[in-house]
């Protein structure tokens, strides 16, 4: 620009809060957040929150990544889309109504499935959008006109659709099996929903007795001594196995045994789950409450026995199956003193009997992982219920197939290990939930228990020619949640399932497969397997090939606290991203942590330790602060400790940032600005630092293209931070204010300034969104270029052409001898203002040549006086020195220093050094110090002796060349 230019100025200080509102509102309100329509497309697909959910690390983790990669996307010109969405998230959802019913003393039951139902729509309404709007504080830039909820219209009549295709494929079926059953809750769980835990328990050892009188054991009993952390399960109890290899019970297998209380035979049988060294090497089977004797009941064919009712309540009569997969064979009756008592009431009394009637042998204290609820905190019980599965194997072999294949990717490699492990070893999945809350399970039955399945009463009667007076039943279950979020990527752009509707659908045909997922690896398998396997089946290539529902799956850790510990409530170690952002005083982060806290002692040491940690509360420290921070930790694969000094190192970065834009606009505005570049006017600073920006284009690209989103933040951070602004920015100043300068030069360099802090921007802004956002409204129309927003300006691509290494390495030469000479004035302690002679030794006539180049810069900045080449074998005089490279830096000392006040601080070191070297020396003398005292710490205290007199030589020296000034 020819003419000067007038910005809008900036204020002087960084304020992120009313920046952020301001943007956010402006991107969403204008659609920058939609797909563009033009370029390639590239489509992320949300990780759907909970829909009763608040943001958490997880989120803010997740969220910070994704953003960097759209935004990334969008500036490369891609067509792209981030769909965004929440999850209905059955038992949590109706969980949170339930109990708010409660508050009114009105149960789920007391209103009906209807009026419930209805209940959870309102509390959806109103209280459920909590997390998008958090989602929004971040600053991701989904696009919000494409939301989606996995109860909504369309994804439910997909649902739909899945299940009966699915059933007509053959591939789902109705069975009784062997779940996860939460007794509270009244529904079966998945294995996430299952934690398991370190508890204290016990250990019982009970006698069970021979049938035959004349069987024994080795050492001469009648009985095995049988160990077990469940003894009301012993009422179930269809077999005792021992380890094929025990040599104590070989002889032993195929007798039987008679089980206490109900006198039923049981078999001895030898398998080889059984380890031999625990408890006594023998082991009670019960097929129906427990997963491993379940798989072991199937191997050797096993009745199962099932004791307990969905309340965890004894049975009156016990369900009898001859083996795994059967109906109920028969009934039989429960010890009556048993009939009706709660599991633990049972085991009691269990417990008691054995030890009146004196077939308990010992109890021992036994450490136990029990599995609990995730939500309803009771132990969980393996029971054997009716349950809709889904076939798993025919849909895994296509989907191990398309991670061999290299159709999906895992990013890092080694998540594909984990994927391809579980995926081989794969069960048959139990999709049906005893909820209200969810999609229903699209099956009627009639009087005679028949089932049909259909989209909706009318084509089950259609289909199966049922008359209108014929009554039918829905089955009262819901889906698991994971089978609807497992159509995430193609039922939220709209699939139907309907060739000729999908056809014209496109959005369907332009964003899937989608590019990337995004996720942590804990649901690899709840998750992102089942999304591989029904995309697979369903969503098909105009060439009848299957598609994949994204072709890279980016795992990455876990947010942990700055100890490597895991973020939890009861830890007290919890942060809220939103709390960064916007900070917290101390008084209501105590209360945060500590309401809801059922132990009051546990209350009173987290509120102790969080009082210590933060004793002033929690500072705001910005959108983009928080953010960066999540990019810079986010190394693959591997969980990250949260640190807050990161997080204040980086809101110090965005200060810096700002602080550079306000001094390029004093030296701009107003001023000539070069409108087009000219390299012809380039000097090494310029060269230098447009090679540096292509490098660390280079970079970012680089890091994008491999997913080290750390890599991008450090490439970044170095760059701004340690180049442009530490060296390029000081390097200007001399110029700038150099009256002998021509004008079309400062001109150049004034362009220089801004395009490089521009394009600095530009880069740092799928990481930085709103800072970079602000500056560059400001910046950007200076240089002609500018826009409606940055986040659709294009991102900086490298240039080969501006790489100078000639220029890099002058460069390099430039900065190791400013900052020799630096460390040298702060050795001598001298102020900025004096000019420094120096003296240069051991260079060869090239590098001679580089410091002629940068001589002018070199005297600029560090205010050096003049620069003398000494021979090789020529005496400096008495110098401070330094070294770079191989050459060595001399600042003479005459004339610098006071001898008489360098002296007096001298011999102050002397004395101290002798005073410390004499005690040593003293206690070494000391003939009972060394004679009782370790060798180590001897020979120790030898050393030490040895170093200040290596420190007193030194110092005496010194002192003698000062005194010959």
């Amino acid at each position: 620009m020819s003419d000067a230019q007038t910005a809008q100025n900036i204020a002087t200080t960084y304020d992120p809060t009313e920046i952020e509102k301001k943007w956010y509102k402006t991107w969403e309100e204008q659609g920058y957040f939609k797909p563009s329509g033009h370029g390639e497309s590239f489509c992320i697909m949300i990780p759907p929150p909970n829909v009763t959910g608040s943001l958490h690390m997880g989120h803010g983790f997740n969220n910070a990544i994704m953003d960097a990669l759209t935004r990334y996307n969008r500036m490369m010109g891609k067509n792209t889309l981030w769909q965004p969405g929440t999850d209905h998230a059955g038992i949590a959802t109706q969980m949170v109504v339930e109990r708010q019913l409660g508050l009114q003393g009105v149960t789920r039951h007391d209103l009906g499935r209807e009026k419930f139902i209805e209940k959870v729509w309102e509390w959806k309404e109103q209280s459920g959008g909590t997390i998008t709007k958090q989602i929004r504080r971040l600053g991701s830039s989904v696009d919000w006109s494409r939301e989606r909820f996995t109860m909504d219209e369309g994804l439910s009549n997909a649902v739909k659709e899945v299940f009966v295709r699915l059933h007509e494929d053959g591939l789902i079926y109705r069975g009784k099996r062997l779940v996860n059953w939460d007794p509270k809750l009244q529904t079966a769980l998945s294995d996430l929903e299952v934690e398991s835990k370190e508890e204290k328990g016990s250990l019982w050892h009970f006698k069970y007795f021979f049938e035959d009188k004349s069987v024994k054991t080795q050492d001469g009993k009648d009985y095995l001594v049988v160990a077990t952390t469940r003894p009301e399960t012993l009422l179930g109890d269809t077999a005792v196995a021992v380890h094929p290899e025990d040599e104590r019970y070989a002889h032993l297998v195929g007798k039987n045994i008679v089980l206490p209380i109900t006198g039923r035979l049981i078999p001895i049988v030898a398998d080889d789950y059984v380890e031999k060294d625990f408890g006594t090497g023998c082991v009670k089977i019960t097929p129906a409450h427990d997963f491993n004797d379940y798989d072991l009941g199937k191997r050797n064919s096993l009745p199962i026995i099932n004791i307990f009712n969905k309340n965890a309540e004894v049975l009156g009569e016990f369900e009898y199956i001859a083996k795994a997969g059967e109906q109920i064979s028969k009934t039989i009756t429960a010890p009556a003193e048993y009939a009706g008592l709660e599991r633990f009431e049972a085991r009691k009394k269990l417990v008691a009997q054995a030890e009146a009637e004196g077939w308990l042998d010992q109890i021992q204290p036994y450490d136990l992982k029990a599995p609990r609820g995730d939500r309803s905190g009771v132990i969980i019980e393996p029971l054997l219920t009716d349950q809709w599965y889904v076939k798993i194997a025919p849909l895994a072999e296509p989907a191990i197939e398309a991670v061999q294949d290299g159709r999906i990717k895992f990013v890092p490699e080694q998540y594909s290990n984990m994927y391809m492990a579980w995926m081989r070893d794969i069960q048959d999945w139990c999709i049906s939930r005893q909820l209200w809350w969810g999609h229903r399970i699209p099956a009627w039955y009639d009087a005679n228990g028949n089932i049909y399945v259909g989209r909706n009463e009318e084509e089950v009667r259609a289909k199966n020619n049922i008359a209108a007076d014929v009554e039918l039943k829905q089955d009262e279950d819901v889906l698991d949640t994971w089978f609807s979020s497992a159509l995430w990527t193609f039922s939220t752009l709209g699939w139907t399932g309907d060739a000729q509707k999908d056809a014209a659908n496109d959005f369907l045909k332009t964003f899937h497969p989608t590019d990337v997922l995004v996720t942590g690896f804990d649901i690899i398998f709840f998750w992102v397997a089942r999304m591989i396997m029904m995309t697979l089946h369903f969503m098909k290539n105009e060439d009848g090939s299957s598609q994949v529902p994204f072709k890279t799956v980016y795992v990455h850790g876990l947010v942990r606290d700055g100890e490597g510990q895991k973020m939890s409530k009861s830890k007290g170690n919890v942060l809220d991203p939103l709390d960064l952002i916007d900070g917290i005083d101390l008084e209501s982060l105590v209360a945060k942590r500590t309401t809801g806290l059922m132990n009051p002692k546990d209350a009173a040491k987290i509120e102790k330790s969080t009082r210590k940690e933060f004793p002033e509360g929690i500072n705001a420290y910005g959108t983009d602060a928080v953010r960066f921070t999540f990019c810079a930790l986010a190394n693959t694969g591997r969980d990250i400790k949260f640190d807050l000094k990161r997080v204040e190192g980086y809101r110090n970065f965005c200060n810096k940032i700002w602080n550079a834009t306000r001094f390029v606009l004093m030296n701009v505005e107003g001023q000539t600005v070069g409108q087009e570049a000219r390299p012809d006017l380039w000097e090494l600073p310029e060269q230098w630092i447009m090679s540096r920006l292509q490098k660390a284009e280079a970079a970012v690209h680089q890091a994008f293209a491999t997913y080290r989103l750390d890599l991008a933040a450090q490439a970044i951070y170095d760059f701004i931070w340690n180049e442009y602004c530490d060296w390029y920015v000081e390097l200007t100043k001399p110029v700038l204010n150099d009256a002998e300068v021509s004008e079309e030069r400062k001109a150049e360099v004034r362009r220089v300034l801004l395009a490089v802090m521009e394009a600095s921007l530009r880069l740092a802004h799928p990481l930085m969104p709103y800072l970079t956002e602000e500056i560059w409204q400001t910046l950007a129309p200076m240089l002609g270029q500018g826009g409606p927003t940055i986040m659709t300006a294009q991102y900086p691509i490298p240039e080969q052409a501006k790489i100078n290494e000639q220029a890099e390495a002058d460069m390099q030469w430039l900065q190791g001898l400013i900052g020799a000479v630096r460390n040298i004035r702060g050795e001598l302690g001298l102020g900025n203002a004096r000019l420094l002679p120096v003296l240069l030794q051991n260079t060869s006539d090239a590098e001679r040549e580089q410091i002629i180049r940068i001589e002018a810069l070199f005297k600029a900045l560090a205010k050096v006086e003049s620069i003398e080449f000494l021979n090789k074998d020529q005496e400096p005089p008495l110098s401070c020195s330094s070294v770079v490279s191989h050459a060595s830096v001399f600042v003479p000392m005459k004339g610098l220093i006071d001898p008489k006040a360098e002296l007096a601080r001298l011999q102050k070191d002397l004395d101290k050094i002798q005073k410390q070297h004499d005690q040593i020396a003293g206690k070494l003398a000391n003939e009972g110090f060394v004679s009782k005292a370790p060798a180590a710490v001897v020979e120790g205290e030898k050393a030490k002796l040895a170093e200040f007199a290596t420190q007193l030589d030194k110092v005496k020296a010194n002192m003698e060349q000062i005194a010959a000034l």
